[in-house]
């Protein structure tokens, strides 16, 4: 006996639905993931805007661990954070241009880092380089800092 392929086979009407509905979708769930994204990068941003609560002694703690397993795989430097320009006040201009007094323009957590180095690690002989890392869409983005010692 053969089947009657109105058993069988869906319609071609009812295939484009299933697939209209298939692509709405994954187009809702690309939606979601941007908005949580943004969600987790607002979130982080607020964090860096506010004191980290760490003190200085933890700090140098935390600093001579980055420094000992750098120095333990033969590197000379490290990149220490890396941060949006939304933390500068001219969200990354005058790094870019090194201009001086670029580190005025630091604000949160960049501007612990910047006033913690220039404390406790300046006076050492370690460096910090302070640089555009990225240029999405041809315009300053992430912003790193790196502590050099070699």
């Amino acid at each position: 006996m053969v089947a009657n392929a109105d058993d069988l086979l869906p319609n071609a009407a009812d295939c484009r639905k299933v697939i209209a509905q298939v692509e709405a979708d994954r187009a809702m769930q690309v939606v979601r993931a941007r908005e949580h994204e943004e969600a987790e990068k607002h979130a982080l941003l607020d964090r860096f805007k506010r004191p980290s609560g760490i003190d200085d002694e933890e700090r140098l703690k935390r600093a001579a661990a980055i420094i000992n397993r750098a120095v333990a795989n033969g590197l000379t430097e490290t990149q220490v954070f890396r941060f949006p320009n939304e933390l500068c006040t001219d969200r990354g201009r005058a790094i870019n241009n090194q201009e001086p007094g670029w580190e005025t323009t630091l604000t949160g957590l960049p501007k612990e880092l910047y006033e913690f180095w220039d404390k406790h690690m300046r006076s050492r002989g370690y460096r910090l380089r302070v640089e555009v890392v990225d240029f999405p869409g041809g315009i300053p983005g992430d912003i790193g800092m790196t502590l050099s010692w070699g």
